[in-house]
């Protein structure tokens, strides 16, 4: 059985262009192993313009696992292909009104201005929430971390995951009473420039009751 839902990854992505705040993409048409093909020699000749030595046993795959690693794993989200299947049920258990809330979620991206990494350390309490309030229809608590991880899988900066998280879940759960909240560390401050290794970024988007309702809001 299929764990991707391409269809639903169109709906939600056509969306997220509608409003705005779709990740700046060109699709090219280019197969993985298209890409991976394109990609190797471009490393390879970075790597040695830098002045390392690819014929060393140590570095000599290093350009194939960098192509695998970029687009099988790292920037796998820029293809809605990839989209996670998000089967809802009728909702016959949530209270009217009553939220629903997934804590700890982790969270790993690229910063699309360095391609260093954006984390969460759950050991500092920094993690995604995600919280809803269910109409007519509930989803999967395992849904929601994939749903974060595949908009993670891109180049990103965190107010645009954000959101894009959100809206997202508004798609899915037919509701407009979404709300995320996210705290990361951006390795891009915390090992170069100002290198600033405590710092970290917390971004709120909510929607709907969330945003409306200041009681519902406070208690989120």
């Amino acid at each position: 059985m299929s764990q991707t839902d391409p269809i639903l990854g169109q709906k939600v992505h056509n969306q997220l262009v509608k409003l705005g705040i779709e990740t700046p993409m060109t699709p090219n048409g280019l197969s993985d192993g298209e890409k991976m093909d394109i990609i190797q020699p471009l490393i390879a000749k970075m790597l040695e313009t830098l002045g390392l030595d690819l014929t060393d046993d140590s570095l000599a795959e290093t350009p194939k696992r960098v192509a695998k690693l970029y687009t099988k794993e790292f920037f796998s989200g820029m293809k809605y292909d990839n989209f996670p299947k998000c089967t809802t049920v009728e909702n016959k258990m949530s209270t009217k009104g009553e939220f629903v809330c997934v804590r700890g979620i982790d969270v790993v991206s690229l910063c699309e201005h360095h391609l260093f990494p954006i984390f969460s350390d759950v050991n500092k309490g920094q993690h995604v929430v995600v919280a809803y309030i269910p109409k007519k229809r509930v989803l999967g608590l395992s849904k929601f971390s994939r749903v974060v991880d595949f908009f993670a899988k891109r180049p990103q900066i965190q107010e645009r995951l954000t959101q894009q998280i959100m809206e997202a879940f508004k798609v899915i759960l037919e509701s407009e009473d979404v709300a995320v909240w996210m705290e990361a560390e951006h390795t891009c401050m915390s090992l170069r420039g100002v290198k600033s290794e405590n710092a970290s970024t917390v971004t709120l988007a909510m929607s709907g009751k969330f945003f409306e309702d200041d009681n519902i809001r406070s208690e989120f």
